[in-house]
């Protein structure tokens, strides 16, 4: 099984992935690492990223998900999955690749981003983020108000995993 973690930036996507990962002991990916230079720099620059400059990402997650499940991994993947045209390309295959959508309200995300230190997604980018949103029809939904460690005991329960 390959578990995708979506949301906007700052909501905690890495954190509760590696937490989740770890518990479960699989593999964590972060999505954010298969972008290219060019949009790591766009980004930091304050530019939101447009469809196509997504859609060479958008398909590097998706062979890393395609990678695990032909290779029998189980993995946890952190990936913002903002559209359902994005969700989509990564959803290799539905009985295989569950999507949990980390969803927060913009102010409590603000504050989480304003506080972290050394990631390329400046806090400026947050309204293109839930500008680009579209919340997900067919993902598990997930309040990220709680703490890291009760997000993952309802993420494992509700996904029997």
């Amino acid at each position: 099984m390959v578990v995708v973690l979506m949301g906007v930036s700052g909501s905690g996507k890495t954190t509760i992935g590696r937490m989740l990962a770890a518990e479960l002991k699989w593999e964590f990916h972060d999505g954010d690492a298969l972008h290219s230079i060019e949009n790591r720099q766009k980004m930091a620059r304050g530019i939101a990223l447009t469809d196509a400059d997504r859609m060479p990402w958008l398909y590097r997650v998706r062979e890393l998900i395609e990678d695990c499940i032909a290779q029998g991994n189980n993995a946890v993947i952190a990936c913002s999955a903002l559209k359902q045209s994005y969700r989509d390309i990564l959803v290799a295959d539905p009985a295989q690749v569950r999507l949990v959508y980390l969803k927060g309200s913009l102010r409590l995300i603000a504050k989480r981003i304003s506080a972290r230190k050394g990631h390329f997604m400046p806090p400026s980018l947050l309204p293109s983020q839930f500008a680009a949103l579209e919340e997900p029809r067919d993902a598990l939904a997930i309040d990220i108000a709680a703490p890291p460690a009760e997000i993952v005991r309802k993420i494992r329960k509700e996904l029997s995993i």
